[in-house]
């Protein structure tokens, strides 16, 4: 097929992801097949196609669409592998807008977490990246707990050979990145300690995808029920995100062990091909996870962090949204009291895909599950520090859905920026604008809730006002100021913590860093007392959404920890 005439069928594919006249079906399963049998001249073409046969997976006009989509993904591998052996520059695939393509490679320092679990689901086919890769001083201080003698060499010498001791001491029968998580996983040291030790190395990972479904390709699964479009896809400016969260709240379901090992499974793919990881899609608990059916195919999870892996101070929900079994966007939501910052991310193939009707549906859910009345959006999101955010127009995003400024300057400047464009259909914000709106947080309020209680609090200012104390009443010792909290907190409260479980004793120690020093927690009734310490031992339990429910009955807690935090 010539050029011209493939990438006029690419054009024409990539329009009918937004036709849904009657017909549609048909004309894109028969554009399916031509290019299907097409041969691809190089890596900037096939990705196109592999783009849009996601999409139309996830959005598509009927079944034969399901079938078609399905069935060349399936095989897209073989595709793959003819750019490669007709020496195609592959690192075109690299990118991560475009990562994860069956029959490609990734390359990635990875969490010991992930590490761990990718030599688990890929093993043999995972090797350090030794030309990528220098340990010195870290290495060779953390190796001697696993290879003997190391420091006779590692200690004195300047040309240390990594490789070959690492080679030499997980043998032939081993490939050296599965036996060096071997072994740390094998310390006698708690899970914590070994990842910090494991990533202290910034061991860089490469493996090969050949047509497995750890990747974008595959990581899609057949659904009972499928929804088909058959009208124009939901818009912006369609979507009421008032009457949408005045809505019924979605039914949670909460899944088996089984079932919620299976959807952090899922996360863990879905996000390792995106070279992402985030905190709670690393560290998912499986007991936690509840699913929600929100109408046209979306699927939300949603669940919590393990009691040993938690926040200090703030409750965490993480989550993944799937369409018609197409993994599209991850979640992320981190609240106190009524307040929650959260975190939204639609992958790139997805971005024309009904964002706003789907992010009104998450925040259902999010509200639902975490009690909250008043959602944040941190300046990343909107652009700070985000080339993309900023290209994407984040922050009309969020702010034609009803977001509003926290600070005073940059409400003022929004509603500049919106005077201009309701006088010139053509003006578009310039960059340097944007960025300047997305200097701070935006917030939503549900009707009723307190307007502008959150908007200077962050759990930052509580963590430093913390740290400043230590440097100022003990020297900089953690170690004396816990202590000292502690004692301080357990009088006050009249409580001992020596009968608590060390997840617990864990909790109370973090809280009494910062309650110790509130003026006028003495005189907090008993029974006001007696709730925070069921608030303390709540960040123990299971489910986490109990702490985090139990702060939103506190009223001295809450204005304690807004004083504090703002």
């Amino acid at each position: 097929m010539a050029r011209n005439t493939l990438d006029r069928q690419l054009t024409e594919l990539e329009a009918c992801r937004y036709r849904f006249d009657r017909g549609e079906a048909a004309r894109v399963v028969k554009l399916l097949k031509r290019l299907d049998s097409a041969r691809f001249p190089d890596p900037a073409s096939l990705i196109r196609f592999h783009e849009a046969l996601l999409f139309l997976r996830a959005f598509p006009q009927g079944p034969a669409v399901v079938r078609a989509t399905g069935r060349i993904l399936s095989t897209f591998q073989t595709k793959v592998e003819v750019l490669r052996k007709g020496g195609a520059d592959m690192d075109d695939f690299e990118p991560t807008e475009v990562s994860g393509i069956a029959g490609t490679e990734m390359e990635d320092t990875l969490s010991f977490d992930v590490a761990g679990w990718l030599l688990q689901r890929m093993p043999n086919r995972v090797e350090i990246a030794w030309e990528n890769y220098e340990p010195g001083r870290e290495l060779g201080t953390t190796g001697p707990r696993l290879i003997p003698l190391l420091e006779d060499d590692a200690y004195v010498e300047a040309d240390t050979p990594w490789r070959r001791w690492l080679e030499a001491a997980g043998g032939k029968k081993h490939h050296s990145a599965a036996w060096l998580i071997q072994r740390f996983e094998e310390l006698p040291l708690p899970p914590q300690q070994k990842a910090e030790l494991y990533e202290s190395l910034r061991v860089p990972l490469r493996w090969n995808l050949a047509n497995s479904v750890v990747t974008r390709t595959r990581n899609w699964k057949p659904v009972r029920s499928v929804f088909y479009h058959s009208g124009p896809l939901i818009s912006r400016s369609q979507v009421s995100l008032a009457s949408e969260l005045a809505r019924r709240p979605p039914q949670l379901t909460k899944l088996s062990r089984q079932q919620g090992d299976h959807v952090i499974d899922r996360i863990r793919e879905i996000m390792l091909v995106r070279y992402r990881e985030l905190y709670g899609t690393t560290l998912g608990d499986p007991r936690s996870v509840v699913r929600a059916d929100v109408r046209r195919g979306v699927t939300i999870y949603l669940w919590n962090l393990p009691p040993d892996r938690r926040l200090p101070l703030r409750s965490y929900v993480a989550g993944l949204t799937l369409k018609n079994g197409v993994p599209i966007n991850y979640i992320e939501a981190i609240g106190l009291c009524e307040w929650m910052e959260v975190g939204f991310n639609t992958f790139y193939t997805f971005r024309g895909g009904e964002a706003g009707w789907i992010y009104a549906q998450v925040l259902r859910c999010l509200c639902h599950r975490m009690g909250t009345t008043c959602v944040s959006v941190y300046p990343y999101q909107l652009g700070h520090d985000n080339e993309e955010a900023i290209e994407s127009g984040a922050v009309w995003f969020y702010r034609k859905l009803g977001f509003r400024p926290g600070r005073a300057d940059l409400q003022r400047l929004a509603e500049r920026e919106e005077q201009k464009i309701a006088a010139d259909s053509k003006y578009r914000t310039p960059a340097r604008t944007l960025k300047r709106l997305a200097a701070g947080h935006v917030f939503y309020e549900v009707p009723g809730s307190e307007v502008g209680a959150w908007d200077s609090f962050s759990t930052r200012n509580i963590g430093l006002r913390v740290n400043q104390r230590m440097a100022r009443d003990f020297g900089g010792n953690a170690s004396l100021m816990r202590a000292h909290s502690r004692r301080a907190l357990e009088r006050m409260l009249g409580v001992s913590t020596s009968s608590w479980t060390p997840l617990e004793k864990a909790a109370f120690d973090n809280i009494a860093l910062v309650l110790s020093n509130v003026p006028g927690l003495r005189a907090w009734t008993q029974e006001e007392k007696e709730d925070l310490v069921r608030i303390i031992r709540a960040k123990a339990k299971p489910d986490e959404m109990l702490y985090l429910h139990l702060t939103q009955r506190h009223g001295r807690l809450r204005k304690a920890l807004l004083t504090l935090g703002s």
